[in-house]
């Protein structure tokens, strides 16, 4: 699924992340990319991770919420 497929405003995708996601690093990350609308490779510099290692740890955060918004 893509961001595109649900059709949220800036403050219901905010809500969303803060209720189904825990991490503040990783609600972070979400607010910042989904957002933003930033690059991995950015995000990856901003949190001071490898781009490998920023792109699991957003892409597991952002199955996650997804998955709860099916």
């Amino acid at each position: 699924m893509k961001q595109s497929d649900f059709k949220l405003s800036r403050t219901e995708w905010e809500n969303a992340i803060y209720e189904w996601i825990f991490s503040e690093e990783d609600r972070a990350m979400l607010r910042r990319k989904l957002l933003d609308h930033i690059t991995i490779e950015k995000l990856a510099e901003e949190f001071n991770f490898s781009v490998q290692h920023t792109s699991r740890k957003y892409n597991k955060a952002k199955n996650e919420l997804f998955s709860h918004l099916k």
